[in-house]
């Protein structure tokens, strides 16, 4: 017997950051799968899993910055793979790399990304995640070790393996985005990477050359501390998940941590910055 989901189709205006946060409070209360559309947003939950008054629980719907109506259907199981191949574009960065589903055609360029994101952050369409690309492009990756901190899909760690890193270590709090990672390490073939279910945690006397997180506001600022306690000296911490205004909050952490400042990238509002030990 097939599954009965709920399609709730949700309509956002303006639709950043308000399609980031909805998503992210919809997967916490066990939406599983989701589609972007030009005027918002497709979420599917399990119908034998879900209450409505749940949605009470989602601040982003009350939050009067932003517009967001949604109507809810009942639809039998979908076959996911063709859902996602119809909205899932390859994209290029910088001319150097690709990120790409397996059914895409392969590109001529340096660095031949394929993953399967599902649902998981980190396909490269978002301005974070391409900004984060960017920075990793321009790093010297040779025998050096890395930590991807909240890897999502591992795209960010599958790129610093592919530039030569000695080692990759990946972590995400996420189960749906630690499965996701190892299988798309697994079909790049990153021996070196190592996927773990987590978060800063799991780190114990591990020293890394560069690390690598792309999370949001609150979390890395929590989490600098520790992440300059396993980056050695000289070592570069690569940040991102926050937006233009958030910068002085994030640098200040940074500066009183003793990271030095090297550059910053801007895409759309969010921010993506550079710090060396």
């Amino acid at each position: 017997m097939q599954a009965i989901f709920l399609e709730y189709r949700f309509s956002i205006n303006p639709l950043q950051p308000a399609m980031d946060i909805l998503i992210a409070e919809l997967a916490a209360l066990g939406f599983d799968s989701f589609l972007e559309t030009e005027a918002g947003l497709l979420a599917y939950v399990k119908k034998e899993l879900w209450n409505p008054i749940a949605l009470e629980n989602v601040d982003i719907l009350a939050n009067d910055n932003f517009s967001i109506d949604y109507e809810v259907s009942e639809i039998e199981q979908l076959n996911w793979n063709e859902q996602w191949e119809k909205n899932f574009e390859p994209i290029i960065v910088d001319n150097q790399c690709v990120v790409r589903a397996p059914f895409h055609d392969k590109p001529d360029v340096a660095f031949d990304i394929v993953i399967t994101p599902k649902m998981s952050f980190g396909t490269g369409h978002h301005e974070t995640t391409h900004m984060m690309l960017q920075l990793v492009l321009a790093l010297d990756f040779k025998d050096k070790s890395v930590l991807d901190m909240g890897c999502g899909t591992g795209v960010l760690g599958i790129l610093a393996a592919m530039k030569g890193a000695r080692s990759v270590d990946a972590i995400d709090i996420d189960n749906w985005s630690f499965l996701n990672a190892m299988e798309n390490v697994s079909v790049n073939k990153c021996e070196q990477m190592k996927v773990f279910e987590g978060d800063v945690n799991l780190l114990t006397d591990q020293n890394y050359d560069i690390i690598l997180a792309n999370i949001n506001r609150n979390i890395l600022l929590s989490d600098i501390s520790v992440y300059v306690k396993h980056l050695k000296k000289g070592g570069v911490l690569l940040l991102s998940g926050f937006y233009k205004e958030d910068i002085g909050l994030i640098s200040k952490e940074c500066l009183a941590h003793g990271l030095s400042f090297q550059e910053n990238a801007e895409k759309n509002n969010w921010v993506a910055s550079k710090y060396v030990f």
